[in-house]
């Protein structure tokens, strides 16, 4: 028997960790080649992992709710294999094999060895952010006083930061803990940090100084502790505040998912100015239109909804209004050459956005196509990584479960998200040559949320004026 080593995957180019959330088989189970065999949570999805080949799970390494490097060794599945196969796997024999895992200095981007280490063993564990590790000292202070220490892992996922963000935190005199971030385990990225400087906070704050540390990448004035205030105001809100249980109250800890999901909606609201437009649209002709192709769709494994010919008409548009496709990038505005439509996804467990590449290049039945698609992965989790990343605009559509409007939060870094309300038959006044009448029309609401800085509401507004006609005058030309 040999047993073959199982590593915790690289599910995306910017993923350097992995939640073990659960592990779908039990030691001495047996596996098939390709069954999912656990379940792994990063800062980007969920999703099953399959197991590389057949055989029976022999040992378990990291224990679920483990955050563990990619690369790292999970588990071992013992197979039906040659002796011979076995010879070369353990690290202490001298073979042409051992040197690999004896290398400390091989740079952090080289392939991995087959043996990686174990996770209980110290902070440089081969991904790419492990090595700085072991070499950032920071100024600790603590009860006794201040030393130098060197940090761990763990510290450094705690402080939630990068070298690159400390550098600029010292520059800026700014406290890493009073920034929600939106990267891996709730880390403080470079767009995080930006965002909070432009904002004014930060020079708020560096008026008022007070106790607190803030750590310096190394080499960069690391012999020395910066002085600035404990974190204050509305940014230190949610990771302090804290509300006490009463009897008969049943306390539900936040799962990875909800935990980024509100660190991300509590940083997108601080950073943009939201400014929200309503527009009711007609889609009586959509309405036609579906009907009459819905059973043709359906033929082709593809579900017709209104949402298929709300993302056709806005992924039109918005070549036509390039500042609603945009971001904003220090004091300049990025204008996305690519068109990528993210769909918003409930789930029993958070919400998730899964994006439709290029979708300007679509079909009404390759859009219809892909949402399906993307939705029916997302419920169970197997979408990648790259299929939730490079999001340009979001629509998010509450409608499905009643609600007539809503006013979501923009989707950072994205300039605007569109929310799609309800769509039933009411009565409407119609003009049928020359004369008012009341007709029984498909109407619904459509409400879009902007980001001032860079889109002006006449900006907003006409863009919403052409994907209300695009959907009153949708043609059969464009299914």
């Amino acid at each position: 028997m040999a047993k073959i080593d199982v590593i915790m995957p690289q599910m995306g180019e910017s993923i350097a960790e992995g939640t073990l959330s659960r592990w779908i088989k039990k030691v001495g189970e047996p596996i098939k080649r390709d069954e999912p065999i656990f379940e792994i949570s990063t800062d980007k999805v969920d999703a099953e992992i399959p197991a590389p080949t057949a055989g029976v799970l022999a040992e378990i390494l990291v224990q679920e709710g483990e955050t563990v490097a990619v690369q790292t060794v999970v588990a071992r599945i013992e197979t039906d294999a040659s002796a011979a196969a076995e010879k070369p796997k353990p690290p202490a024999a001298p073979s042409p094999g051992a040197p690999a895992p004896q290398k400390p200095a091989t740079p952090a981007g080289a392939p991995p060895a087959p043996l990686a280490p174990a996770p209980a063993m110290p902070p440089k564990t081969g991904s790419r952010e492990a090595e700085p590790v072991t070499q950032d000292v920071r100024a600790v202070s603590d009860a006794t006083g201040g030393n130098g220490a060197v940090e761990s892992m763990e510290e450094r996922l705690q402080r939630k930061s990068t070298p690159l963000v400390r550098k600029m935190a010292a520059e800026h005199k700014v406290d890493i803990s009073a920034i929600p971030g939106s990267g891996l385990a709730g880390r403080v990225t470079k767009n995080d940090i930006l965002s909070y400087i432009q904002s004014g906070e930060a020079e708020q704050a560096a008026g008022h100084r007070g106790s607190g540390v803030v750590p310096t990448a190394p080499g960069v004035g690391s012999d020395r502790a910066i002085t600035v205030p404990p974190p204050r105001g509305p940014a230190a809100l949610p990771a302090a505040a804290t509300v006490d249980p009463w009897e008969g109250d049943r306390v539900e800890p936040w799962s990875r998912i909800r935990k980024l999901t509100a660190d991300h909606m509590v940083m997108s609201r601080r950073v943009s100015p939201h400014v929200n437009t309503v527009f009711e649209v007609d889609y009586t002709r959509v309405a036609q239109i579906r009907a009459k192709r819905k059973e043709e769709y359906a033929e082709r494994g593809v579900n017709l909804t209104f949402l298929a010919f709300i993302a056709k008409v806005v992924a039109d548009n918005l070549r036509k209004h390039p500042l609603l496709n945009a971001a904003v990038s220090g004091e300049s505005t990025l204008l996305r050459r690519d068109i990528n439509l993210g769909i918003a996804v409930a789930l029993e467990w958070g919400l998730i956005v899964p994006v439709i590449k290029h979708a300007d290049e679509l079909s009404l039945l390759g859009i219809a196509r892909a949402i399906n698609d993307l939705g029916e992965r997302a419920r169970t989790k197997k979408l990648s990584p790259d299929e939730v990343q490079k999001g340009t605009f979001t629509i998010t559509n509450p409608g499905v479960f009643g609600s007539v409007i809503g006013t979501p939060i923009i989707n950072q870094p994205q300039a605007a998200i569109l929310c799609v309300g309800s769509i039933t038959k009411q009565p409407a006044v119609v003009t049928v040559d020359g004369s008012d009448m009341i007709a029984i029309r498909t109407m619904g609401m459509l409400s879009l949320a902007f980001d001032h800085r860079i889109v002006d509401g006449a900006d907003a507004d006409r863009f919403m004026a052409d994907v209300k006609v695009s959907l009153q005058q949708f043609t059969d030309s464009g299914v």
